[in-house]
């Protein structure tokens, strides 16, 4: 057999099927992480074969992959397990914009479509800095904490974190955001967020809806700035939490103009309902 790039993916994560169709190379798609929603059609398209920390390897198998990308050491178990079935595995370990960058650069080489990498990847640094200018123009930056998870609570991931500096926040956990573990960036006592006395908090709670009341009854919390003003909003983590093209889109943006809606009116813009 003549040597080829791979033609039948399987990605267990989301990022990875965003980036192949960006790439206009989804006819490589063998099989998709149930997670995922971007683009929709990719669900109408496409056998879901995953979920996070599990998959089924026996329907993995029997779409004979000639490559299966992951996330991260939290799919380590299933890249053994596939790697055992005698299938080639690649798993990315992107944990900031540069490196979520460099992941789509790597892929759109492995799949033979290098330039269009580089060019989608000029695309996103080019919104990217388009926002960053924008930003530019606040008066000031507004105390951010951003909500990965409820119980416990855990704070923002370092793409997370970047891009708030990138939309024109500043991250109250940025030292947190570093940790390459979530148990890394667990805020164990509430109070240190009262401390921050962050303006704006957004939340994600890592695919289940965001609770506000939840967060306002928290013990003395009432006393910090965004809880007291109702400046608090959800973000979906489709389009932040996937260390691909979303969160460099649609995720640094709707970032963006909340905080520009937080200053617009000096710090006091309600949150619009169902936000």
């Amino acid at each position: 057999m003549p040597a080829r790039y791979p033609e039948r993916i399987v990605c267990l994560t989301e990022e990875t099927t965003e980036t192949l169709y960006l790439l206009g190379e989804e006819r490589r798609i063998a099989g998709i992480s149930g997670y995922t929603v971007r683009p929709p059609r990719a669900r109408r398209e496409k056998p879901r074969v995953s979920a996070f920390l599990s998959a089924r390897i026996d329907r993995i198998v029997e779409l004979k992959p000639d490559l299966v990308l992951g996330f991260s050491d939290l799919q380590a178990d299933i890249a053994r397990d596939l790697a055992k079935a005698g299938l080639n595995i690649m798993i990315f370990n992107q944990r900031s914009v540069d490196e979520i960058l460099s992941m789509i650069l790597t892929l759109a080489a492995m799949v033979g479509a290098a330039e269009k990498g580089a060019a989608l990847v000029r695309q996103l640094e080019k919104n990217l800095s388009s926002i960053r200018e924008a930003a530019k123009a606040f008066p000031r930056r507004p105390r951010v904490y951003f909500e990965e998870w409820d119980q416990p609570m855990i704070s923002g991931i370092r793409w997370v974190s970047e891009l708030i500096e990138i939309a024109g926040g500043e991250d109250v956990f940025a030292d947190l955001s570093r940790s390459q573990g979530a148990s890394g960036r667990i805020v164990a006592n509430p109070d240190l967020v009262i401390e921050k006395q962050p303006e704006v908090i957004l939340a994600s709670w890592c695919g289940k809806k965001f609770r506000p009341e939840r967060l306002v009854s928290r013990p003395g919390w009432q006393a910090i700035p965004a809880v007291r003003e109702d400046q608090l909003f959800e973000i979906k983590s489709a389009d932040i939490l996937q260390p691909g093209p979303a969160a460099l889109t649609d995720g640094v943006r709707r970032m963006h103009d909340i905080l520009r809606g937080f200053l617009s009116d000096g710090g006091r813009t309600r949150r619009p309902a169902g936000a």
